[in-house]
Order: C-alpha cells, then sequence, then structure tokens
C-alpha cells in the first residue's frame, strides 16, 4: 500500500473535510503528480467546542506537498465552501478560481484579512467558463442552488472526466440564473464521465427539493393572508433569488421593504455589483419602517437558525430598531439546520410569549431546499452515465444511502468513502488505496489549534467539573477558591475541610519531599479533589500555585 501519494500514473481522490460531514468542505483530486483543490470552507462550531466560532479541515496533507498544488477553485460562495480561505490561502500561495459572484464575496473576505495581494484571485465566466492548470482542465457547469452562481465541476484529466457537482439541485424556475439544460448534461454524459462525485445531503428525500418559483407563490399568499399586520420573513442571507422573490412580493402587496442585517447587506451589495437584484425596490431604513401602517411594511431579516446576535434574535429580546408586537407575523423561508434545533426554539418561544404569529415551511410553501433529492439525484445518473460514483457533502448515512441509489441506477461502481480515504479512480478496478491523517482546527481567539488540542480539552473538563484553585504562602498554608462546583451552601464548610485536608496532606510529606515543589503540589492537589469530590460529587480541574520553596 502506498505510503506517499504521489499521483503520478492514477487518479486520485481525497476528502479533507465534507465526507462524513456536512459542511467544512475541501477535495483533493491528484494527477500526473499534481494536486487540485476543490473548495476550501469550514463549519460554526457548536458546544463540542466551547469558546470556540469557526472549525477547519486540517490540511496537513496538502500543506506538505504545496510544492505540487496547482489551485483551488470554488464552486460557490457558501461559508461551508469557501469560509476558510482567508485563513489557509496565503500560505498555501496558489491561485483561487471563482466565478464573478464567489469572486466578489471572497475578496472582500480577503480585504478584511489584509491579505489583498498576498492572494491571487482570478476570476473566470459564470457561463461554462474553462481553464486549465497542470494536468486539469476545468469548465465551469451552472447548476441551480440556494445561492447565486452554483455550479459543478466538468474535470477533464488524463484518466477520463470527472464531474464534481458542488451543491445542487434541479430547478425549472430558478429566479437568478439560467442552469444549465437536461440537454446540455445528456451531452456531457454521451461523450463520456469517469465519475461523478456528488452531493449526498438530501438523498433520503423521495420527492424533488422544489422550485424556488413555487416559493414565490407561497410567500406572496402568506403576506397577502396577513394583509394589516407587520410581516417580518427571515432566510439565508446567501440565498439571492429568495431576496428577489421578496422584493418582488413587497412591491405585489404594496408594502416597503426593509432590510435587517449585516450580512443581508453585504449580500445586496455583491449581487448587485454583480447585475444580480437589479429591480430591488428602494429599501427603507428602520425609522421609515417603524412610521409606516403596519400593513404596509415587509421586513427581511437574519437570524433564522437562532443567532443571538441577528437581528431577528433582538427583535424577538425588543432589543432592536425594529419592532413586533401581538399580531405581527415572522415567515421562517428557511430550513432548520441540524443542531440549531434549542437556539430556533429559544427565539420562537419569546416572539410566541408575545402573542407573534410564526408560519415555517411545514405549514405554508415558503422554501425549499437547495439540495438534489432522489428523483433529481437518479435524472443526473441518467444524463450523465458515470462509471463511477463517489458521494460527498454528506454524513456516512447519507453517502451509504446515495451508493445503494446509484448502485440501484445502474452506475457500475460506487465509492462510499469519507475524509481521509485516498481513493483511486483510474487506472483500474476504482476504491480506496490508503489512509491519510485528517482531522479538525479551530479558531480559537486569534489562533488556529488543533481541535484536540489541551486547551480546548481543559475548557471541557473547567464545564463539566468546575475548578479548585489553592496557593500556598510561604508557610504552606493554604488559601482555597472554586468555579462552578455546585456548593453555594455549604461553601464555609468545604473550604474548612478542605484547607485542614490539603495542610494534613502537606504535613505527611517527609524529608526532601518536604521542600520539593512537584511533591508538596500533588499532595495538596490530591487532597483538594478529593475535598470537593466529597463534597460536591464534581471531580474538578485542580489548579495549586506553590511558592518557591
Amino acid at each position: 500500500m502506498k505510503k506517499d501519494f504521489t499521483p503520478e500514473d492514477e487518479l486520485l481522490f481525497l476528502a479533507l473535510g465534507g465526507s462524513g460531514e456536512i459542511g467544512m468542505n475541501v477535495n483533493l483530486y491528484g494527477c500526473q503528480g499534481r494536486w487540485l483543490m476543490v473548495d476550501l470552507g469550514m463549519t460554526f462550531s457548536g458546544d463540542q467546542y466551547p469558546g470556540v466560532d469557526l472549525v477547519f479541515a486540517d490540511l496537513e496533507f496538502i500543506e506538505d506537498r504545496a510544492d505540487k498544488l496547482d489551485a483551488i477553485v470554488l464552486t460557490h460562495a457558501h461559508e461551508d465552501h469557501i469560509g476558510a480561505v482567508p485563513y489557509f490561502a496565503a500560505e498555501l500561495d496558489v491561485p483561487i478560481y471563482a466565478t464573478p459572484f464567489t469572486a466578489d464575496l471572497v475578496r472582500r473576505k480577503l480585504e478584511e484579512a489584509n491579505l489583498v495581494g498576498r492572494v491571487e484571485l482570478r476570476v473566470i465566466d459564470a457561463d461554462h467558463g474553462s481553464f486549465t492548470v497542470g494536468p486539469f482542465e476545468i469548465t465551469y457547469i451552472p447548476l441551480a442552488h440556494s445561492i447565486a452562481e452554483g455550479n459543478a465541476l466538468l474535470i477533464d484529466t488524463p484518466h477520463g472526466r470527472v464531474f464534481h457537482t458542488g451543491d445542487w439541485k434541479l430547478d425549472e424556475d430558478p429566479i437568478i440564473g439560467e442552469p444549465t439544460t437536461e440537454e446540455e448534461l445528456a451531452a456531457i454524459g454521451d461523450e463520456g464521465v469517469l465519475a461523478l462525485v456528488c452531493d449526498s445531503t438530501n438523498v433520503f428525500n423521495p420527492s424533488p427539493s422544489g422550485s424556488e418559483g413555487a416559493v414565490h407563490k407561497g410567500l406572496l399568499e402568506e403576506v397577502q393572508r396577513h394583509s394589516g399586520k407587520r410581516v417580518l420573513v427571515t432566510t439565508f442571507a446567501s440565498n439571492v433569488a429568495r431576496l428577489q422573490t421578496l422584493g418582488d412580493v413587497a412591491r405585489e402587496t404594496g408594502r416597503q421593504l426593509c432590510v435587517a442585517g449585516r450580512s443581508l447587506d453585504r449580500i445586496i451589495e455583491v449581487a448587485q455589483d454583480n447585475g444580480y437584484l437589479e429591480d430591488l425596490p428602494e429599501l427603507i431604513d428602520f425609522d421609515s419602517a417603524m412610521s409606516l401602517p403596519r400593513g404596509e411594511v415587509l421586513i427581511l431579516a437574519t437570524g433564522g437558525q437562532g443567532e443571538p446576535r441577528a437581528a431577528l434574535a433582538r427583535i424577538a429580546d425588543e432589543n432592536h430598531p425594529l419592532e413586533l408586537v401581538s399580531g405581527d407575523v415572522v415567515l421562517f423561508s428557511s430550513r432548520q439546520i441540524p443542531g440549531n434545533e434549542i437556539s430556533i426554539g429559544a427565539v420562537q418561544n419569546k416572539l410566541a410569549e408575545r402573542g407573534i404569529t410564526m408560519v415555517t415551511d411545514r405549514q405554508s410553501m415558503i422554501h425549499v431546499s437547495g439540495h438534489p433529492g432522489r428523483p433529481e439525484l437518479e435524472a443526473l445518473y441518467g444524463w450523465l452515465r458515470p462509471h463511477i460514483l463517489v458521494p460527498v457533502h454528506g454524513e456516512m448515512r447519507h453517502m451509504q444511502e446515495q451508493g445503494r441509489l446509484g448502485k440501484a441506477s445502474g452506475i457500475p461502481d460506487q465509492v462510499v468513502q469519507q475524509n481521509g480515504d485516498m481513493v483511486r479512480l483510474a487506472p483500474g478496478a476504482p476504491g480506496k488505496i490508503g489512509d491519510v491523517r485528517t482531522g479538525r482546527l479551530v479558531l480559537d481567539g486569534d489562533i488556529i489549534v488543533p481541535a484536540d488540542g489541551e486547551a480546548i480539552a481543559m475548557r471541557r473538563r473547567i464545564m463539566r467539573e468546575g475548578v479548585v484553585i489553592v496557593a500556598l504562602d510561604g508557610d504552606l498554608n493554604p488559601r482555597i477558591d472554586s468555579l462552578g462546583l455546585p456548593l453555594d451552601e455549604d461553601y464555609t464548610d468545604f473550604v474548612t475541610e478542605a484547607t485542614s485536608d490539603i495542610r494534613s496532606a502537606i504535613g505527611k510529606l517527609r524529608g526532601a519531599d518536604r521542600r520539593n515543589e512537584q511533591s508538596v503540589h500533588e499532595a495538596a492537589r490530591l487532597a483538594a479533589r478529593r475535598a470537593a469530590q466529597r463534597w460536591s460529587g464534581k471531580r474538578p480541574q485542580v489548579r495549586v500555585i506553590v511558592p518557591n520553596l
């Protein structure tokens, strides 16, 4: 089995992120000794990493081979595909390729990170633009998704062609952009596709994902149904088609449009700079919105995932210039991302307490997914007719299910892989040929560190068990303080007993150990921890400050 994985006379595929999980997409293709990276994303942290906001794939494998990396190619502008660019692109030191809308958002990220001039950003035509790097000839294939300029990549190599879908769906009325047609996709299939590397997110959905055009009808009906009431709609800021829809709905219902949220402001600006949202109604400010009759304003706000600092959460807390009262309406034109249920529920409960009506996609046709359901996957299989299916962008259950669906649809080979699996696509029978080390990095404050490092592990332990601090003076008399122990009423008695135990433990030291800092430290630590466990049932972290002995 290979150890260095130099792709001389073969075509290799390796996911460093996004396979076995949804988010943090980083994919590598290897051929003729060179590598190509597709997407460089991140994910948002949850309770697993306390004190951390951003999580990245560990790029050690390709960082060790940076001299063999030819380019980074971005499929679209969602954070799980571009979010890590400002943190790693300068170190990788290769050109980044993107279509105009994606490139504009990336450029702004680079400006915020003071990386302008250090990272080369090359803009490619959004309509089937193509270019060549090393042994890879790449063509952008426009596909519908929940953001402007969603693209697949057609990657020509000496061993055959790979169709890398990125995130996609089929939509006959996408509102924004013109996706590649069935005829064009079938023509690609006629020319031969070695491997289809495909989004697995919605494989369990037995129905098509639905059209953005249908959402227009659903939103229009909902806003009309709540005539005379102030209506707020929350959606994903990046969904430019949905923003266009809401602008149209505002105009059709005689309402003025007000936007709340910095990410919405940024997306609207970037979209208009790139030829989208040109007929969006003129936006009004917060004061104007509040001065209008309730039925004459439509508010578009961030915060549909329960983000505590977003506009909707602040409105729910009555801590925002925009106000809702009993009888007003909030439309959740977005899906609930797994892991956000508690935060979304908290915002919704606050709204409910104030008598505000809420409508979600479970009650009305006000949202559709940006990922393909089973019928769409089967249609793409039929048009492209690949020899190999490689499911990506999903948890293992999603990717295994897509593998089964591909087999049932007649695709000869299915390679279900996960992060770190080195897969040979050609020549010969496709399959896994080895493993590489993968992992996660986190942005902790201003520093990128391993997710399994001591700082994060210690933070988890303190969060679960609390901490006790013991300070010894020159005579080795202890002073005790604690954080996070459930001892409010018994705290004084605990301190008294723990102090006695520590003095006793140190007093039992003999000879050189009595003046040995390490021996004194360990005796005091164990005594304090045992006392804390006896009183609270917790096993806290104990920090002992020992004077120079």
